[in-house]
């Protein structure tokens, strides 16, 4: 595993005990499973840029976004953003591939002039049809009010491969890391702030 993701999955580890989650996480590792290899190199195929990292997450659990394994659907926090207040779970590896072309045309009308009072940050392209965004993570509001991408087509001010989090109400488009691994980092850096006891799932 990508020493990045390992990191990340110890230090993710750490803080749901520490939160009074003991029971949550060891349920949670116990029934989970990783995305099977096939999965995984459609995935390659079909995103060949898609970080290390994320196929490293993948292989450690294949989703948690009201994801079953075994006889029990689960919704597990796994992820967070530099909102500390904001929980994201894990796309499965075929959801990430059955949302990979979504971006264009959920965010048609934000990035092309439709709704007043958009934020968008200087390193996104403001034209929806020209995005190529992977979608990864879902807020734990059922992606209600923010989502997570890979961006892979910047404008100029940006970097292939950033993080690019939309938040809803107040609509806002921000690029919240260089990359995947520079993203997870910040997670680590920030004590995985969005694990709090009393909030866990």
């Amino acid at each position: 595993m990508n020493n990045i993701a390992a990191t990340y999955i110890s230090g993710l580890k750490s803080a749901y005990y520490n939160a009074k989650g003991k029971d949550i996480w060891d349920h949670f590792e116990n029934i989970k499973h990783g995305a099977s290899q096939d999965n995984i190199d459609e995935l390659k195929a079909d995103c060949p840029a898609i970080p290390k990292a994320l196929i490293n997450l993948l292989q450690y659990v294949d989703g948690t976004y009201w994801r079953t394994y075994g006889d029990e659907d689960i919704a597990f926090t796994l992820l967070g953003s530099d909102l500390s207040k904001r929980q994201y779970y894990l796309l499965s590896s075929q959801q990430i591939l059955e949302n990979k072309e979504d971006a264009p045309y959920n965010y048609q009308d934000y990035l092309d002039g439709e709704y007043n009072g958009v934020d968008i940050d200087e390193k996104i392209l403001k034209h929806a049809k020209d995005l190529h965004w992977l979608h990864f993570a879902d807020c734990t509001n059922n992606g209600g009010t923010s989502q997570l991408y890979i961006d892979y087509s910047p404008s100029e001010k940006g970097i292939k491969g950033q993080i690019v989090r939309f938040l809803h109400d107040p609509n806002e488009f921000e690029v919240i890391a260089d990359s995947f691994e520079a993203y997870l980092q910040m997670l680590i850096a920030n004590e995985f702030s969005f694990i709090r006891e009393g909030y866990l799932e």
